[in-house]
């Protein structure tokens, strides 16, 4: 990974003697100044939840918050988007580039052929309850893939690397989608090998053995769209569980299984499924008055879900693709009368004209959209945590992968500021207060 350029130095008085740090800058993006030597000072930075921390030098995904951008590899989400399947975004973030027709082609094969799981996978998914929730059930399956899959797991190996990364990509649309069939107490449909990425995951989430599986071309677009609009989102929580984890040496397997725990947390992944939560609490467009007036009281516990980002001061770049597609699914479907999907238009208008939500850039995010999206295609809400998963399973990887291949990485060690007891003298029990 190259180097990013020295720009300046900053210098402090430690009362013993003055300390340098350099200033470096990447290609785009704020400067950061490299603390690297305070330790060796007696001094450490603190910054809880890492707001204004690089813990890495990356080159995969850029996010300007205060613009509203997002490019995978350089490249505008809007673009990739409109003119990319999942997969040939997935081989961008995993390769660096665009793969031409035929990398494409031989890529997409390679995925495509190595869908099905190990026989015995299965009987890990019958060690769990049916009413488990599917992320609880992809935690475990995703991990205990290391039993299954243990001939390519040497971290520093490129190709060990590559087919493990590949073998991810294939085999979790089968894993969410069979956590889901396990749910219903449906038997698992096989992934058939005809159809696309997108396609083969909606086979296997709604096909029965009863009668043969037509997916509908514009939902499998639609989902294409949320796979890539979800691939990739730089150092988030999930995205940093993966790279720490795999910083000690563990296997991917275990890497991913952790980026996916992280991601179940309702501040994360599980904001789409969250969003829906709120909308069936509101219940009614006649009580959206009463909810927005909650929304605005800072006093009250009621939760926003789906408006506003933590990184995005401007209108979230992938909310304004997936307005566009759920409207066009919502067409396809016929559902712009339906009771919930006419409150979350109303909510959609509201939060685009009202002048708190706009003066406090509350605008509608991709959560929002890709929920009632989803929704509307007929997956329940507690599988849209688990999709989120799938689709960021593309990025984990290539993060993953990316560090693994840096001479410079090393485990992490966050330091801390301890605010407990000063050190005392042990008391014997008999003579304690």
């Amino acid at each position: 990974m190259a180097k990013k350029p020295t720009k300046a130095f900053i210098t402090f008085d430690n009362d013993t003697a003055p300390i340098e740090l350099p200033i470096l800058s990447g290609t785009a993006g704020n400067d950061v100044i490299d603390i690297r030597t305070l330790g060796k000072h007696g001094i450490y930075t603190y910054d809880p939840g890492f707001m204004s921390t690089a813990a890495c030098q990356s080159e995969i995904t850029f996010i300007d918050g205060e613009k509203g951008l997002l490019q995978y590899r350089g490249y505008p989400i809007e673009q990739l988007a409109e003119n990319c399947n999942f997969l040939e975004v997935s081989y961008l973030l995993m390769h660096g580039e665009l793969p031409n027709a035929m990398q494409l082609d031989d890529f997409t094969k390679t995925i495509v052929t190595r869908t099905m799981l190990h026989d015995q996978l299965s009987n890990v998914f019958r060690g769990f309850r049916r009413d488990a929730h599917p992320m609880a059930v992809m935690i475990g399956v995703v991990g205990s893939m290391s039993a299954f899959y243990f001939d390519s797991m040497d971290v520093y190996n490129p190709e060990h690397r590559m087919i493990s990364a590949y073998r991810l990509l294939a085999k979790v649309p089968t894993i969410a989608a069979w956590s889901y069939k396990y749910n219903l107490g449906h038997p698992f449909m096989y992934p058939k090998n005809k159809f696309t990425y997108a396609e083969n995951f909606m086979h296997m989430m709604f096909a029965t053995p009863c009668e043969d599986y037509v997916p509908n071309p514009v939902l499998a677009k639609a989902f294409e769209k949320i796979l890539i609009l979800h691939a990739d989102h730089e150092q988030n929580a999930s995205t940093s569980t993966v790279r720490l984890v795999g910083s000690s040496g563990a296997n991917p397997f275990a890497s991913i299984s952790a980026g996916i725990a992280s991601l179940w947390g309702p501040a994360h992944g599980g904001a789409n499924e969250a969003t829906l939560d709120m909308l069936e609490e509101i219940g009614d467009v006649s009580r959206i008055d009463e909810f927005i007036k909650r929304a605005k009281d800072k006093n009250d516990s009621f939760r926003r879900m789906g408006f506003g980002h933590r990184v995005y001061r401007s209108m979230d770049p992938r909310a304004a693709i997936m307005q566009k597609t759920c409207y066009e699914v919502l067409n396809e479907l016929g559902l712009h009368n339906d009771p919930m999907f006419k409150l979350a238009m109303q909510l959609e208008k509201i939060a685009l004209e009202d002048e708190y939500f706009v003066s406090r850039k509350l605008y509608p995010n991709v959560d929002f959209y890709s929920g009632i999206v989803m929704r509307a295609m007929g997956i329940p809400n507690s599988m849209f945590t688990a999709i989120f998963a799938l689709a960021r399973t593309a990025g984990w990887i290539a993060q993953w992968s990316e560090m693994n291949a840096d001479p410079e990485h090393k485990i992490g060690r966050p330091r801390q500021l301890y605010t407990g007891k000063d050190k005392r003298d042990f008391v014997p029990i008999d003579k304690r207060a």
